[in-house]
């Protein structure tokens, strides 16, 4: 029994001395675990080494070397990483002062300096930060920009209210511009032929151009033929003189014969001095039948030239035509005799034509047709060949779009966009907007600003220039090099490098 009471005894004790010790251990335990919390790696900021070249910030090495792209010997710089803190639900927008190279945006300071690529000196930017996204996914607040007051008169920077009429940013009115050309007016064009065959004997008008009157001298031409029909003129006359029998008969000789000469090109001056003369002429000069300008000479000196062979074409400036070609959905609201302003380059006035005529068939080969417009010309001003735009105004709609200048809208691979002025500070704020129908002068605006809203209608690529400057693109960006394995993936730019 003693022996049974102390095999018992023992074991009890070791039973308790074991649940002892496992206590002990759990105590030890929870109490080093509520000492030693883990570490929160974001409680400090860390400054990190590397090695990195001057001519292309975005290759990045643990060692010292070469730069993979232009070789150069990689210089050692330190960069802060920032703890990342718990956004807000929403960021408000802040502005920011830093200084940046002009020629490379992604250099950017916190004090002046120089840029560590082309020693330029750092210039001073400012720029209001776009507010983060919400934490329940919603679109970020549009990007702005500001400027200082001097800023903006060194950029030029106006700004009207959308939809604000005549002399405002945009109106519901516009009109439709087409690019002419100014042509002689057909109606007033002459040809001046040749009504007998023979030699030029004489030309007095020798190039294009010249101004002539009415009834001055183009060509002589020398003809048997015209030598044969003045003889029998004059045979017909000497009959009638003489005062034989038969005297009526001579006189319907002679009237034949004087208007078979007229229709040669004779003239009643020269049939008189051909009778006076009693001789045939040797030559025949034709004459001009209006004045104005040479268009062009058909022929020189000495040529031998057929019966209907164009001498000189001569055309009278007093008004003139512009073609223009235009769609044909442009044509219905087009009108016959309806009055348009017409503008010539060089000069400053616009005057007012009238349409008269209309193409009711396309042109070959082209889906453009013809619209005429007639100028009055009476001071010689406009000269044919010259560049001229016709307007036409465009009909009133019952939903008008507001219309902004061409220079307001800026566009890129990603949309259409617009400046606003967010307040008299020099806040102005960058708008994506939808677009409807364009001319060479305006564009219609059919969302994304509201009506009467301020917007930038000059300077607006400076503001973006400004906005591009802020963001700091990558100037490698879109290039495939090729890094060695071994090397770290590089960020975009290091903003913050010290050299």
């Amino acid at each position: 029994m003693n022996k049974l009471y102390n095999l018992l005894t023992r074991w009890t004790w070791g039973r308790w001395l074991a649940f002892a010790l496992l206590a002990g251990l759990l105590t030890f335990g929870v109490g080093a675990c509520q000492k030693a919390a883990p570490k929160d790696p974001h409680d400090h900021e860390a400054a990190s080494t590397y090695f990195t070249c001057p001519m292309h910030p975005q290759i990045m090495r643990d060692q010292p070397g070469k730069c993979p792209i232009c070789s150069m010997d990689l210089m050692k710089a330190t960069k802060q990483v920032a703890a990342a803190k718990p956004a807000p639900a929403v960021a408000p927008a802040a502005a920011l002062t830093h200084y940046t190279c002009p020629m490379h945006p992604q250099i950017s300071r916190e004090q002046p300096g120089k840029c560590p690529i082309c020693g330029m000196d750092l210039v001073k930017a400012t720029k209001v930060a776009p507010a983060a996204k919400t934490s329940t996914g919603t679109a970020a607040p549009a990007p702005e920009v500001m400027l200082s007051v001097q800023q903006r008169q060194l950029a030029n920077i106006r700004v009207a209210a959308l939809g604000s009429g005549p002399g405002g940013a945009g109106s519901a009115v516009g009109s439709t511009v087409l690019t002419g050309t100014i042509t002689a007016n057909a109606n007033q064009t002459r040809t001046v032929s040749s009504r007998v065959a023979g030699r030029v004997e004489r030309l007095f008008v020798r190039q294009t151009g010249e101004s002539i009157r009415a009834g001055a001298p183009l060509v002589s031409i020398y003809s048997e033929q015209l030598q044969a029909q003045q003889q029998e003129y004059l045979l017909s006359l000497a009959q009638q003189r003489a005062g034989s029998a038969g005297g009526n008969q001579y006189g319907r000789l002679v009237s034949s014969a004087r208007q078979r000469l007229r229709l040669l090109g004779m003239t009643e001056g020269q049939l008189r001095t051909l009778a006076a003369l009693g001789r045939p002429m040797a030559s025949l000069t034709f004459y001009s039948p209006q004045a104005g300008l040479v268009q062009a000479v058909g022929v020189t000196e000495g040529q031998y030239v057929g019966e209907g062979a164009m001498l000189v074409s001569l055309t009278n400036l007093s008004s003139v035509w512009v073609e223009a070609q235009l769609y044909p959905e442009e044509v219905s609201g087009i009108e016959m005799g309806q009055s348009v302003q017409v503008q010539v380059a060089g000069l400053p006035d616009t005057p007012s034509g009238r349409v008269v005529f209309l193409s009711p068939a396309l042109q070959a080969n082209s889906k453009v047709t013809l619209l005429r417009v007639q100028l009055a010309n009476a001071a010689g001003r406009l000269q044919p060949g010259m560049q001229a735009n016709v307007r036409l105004p465009n009909r009133a709609t019952t939903a008008q779009a507001l219309t902004l200048p061409q220079d307001a809208v800026l566009r890129d691979s990603r949309g259409s966009y617009v400046w606003q002025q967010v307040d008299a500070a020099g806040r102005f704020r960058r708008l994506k907007v939808s677009t409807g129908t364009e001319t060479d002068e305006s564009v219609a605006i059919t969302g994304g600003v509201e009506a009467g809203a301020q917007v930038v209608v000059s300077g607006a690529y400076l503001l973006e220039s400004e906005y591009a400057l802020y963001q700091g693109t990558d100037p490698m960006a879109g290039m495939d090099m090729k890094k060695p394995a071994s090397a770290p993936k590089a960020p975009a730019m290091a903003p913050n490098m010290k050299m």
